[in-house]
């Protein structure tokens, strides 16, 4: 019993962290939304988009503390990740370039 104990405090703990990561990307941009995706054996991904259209992401363990750690933050959750929240996404030159590889400005073939 001490095992369950000790894993769910750990658990805890992880929760916490990441809900303060949250918060504070949310408080940086005037708000965020959110929304989970599992990622196979690596556990959850958590993207963040905030009001002023800047992204970002955090990977938890699992998607039950992926859930619990955006619940705690208190921000939006969205099923998935289309329509009117991905639109609310702003790239610019750097994310292009990097989406685009080498077709667009990375390293020539010869």
């Amino acid at each position: 019993m001490a095992d369950t104990q000790q894993v769910d405090a750990k658990d805890g703990r992880k929760v916490a962290r990441l809900a303060k990561q949250i918060s504070a990307f949310s408080q940086q941009h005037g708000g965020a939304e959110g929304q989970v995706a599992h990622i196979g054996e690596r556990g959850a991904r958590i993207v963040l988009v905030g009001e002023d259209g800047a992204w970002g992401d955090l990977v938890a363990p699992s998607v039950e503390i992926a859930r619990k750690a955006v619940e705690k933050a208190g921000i939006t959750a969205h099923e998935s990740f289309d329509g009117e929240f991905a639109a609310k996404v702003k790239t610019g030159p750097y994310e292009w370039s990097r989406m685009a590889g080498i077709q667009v400005g990375g390293p020539k073939n010869a």
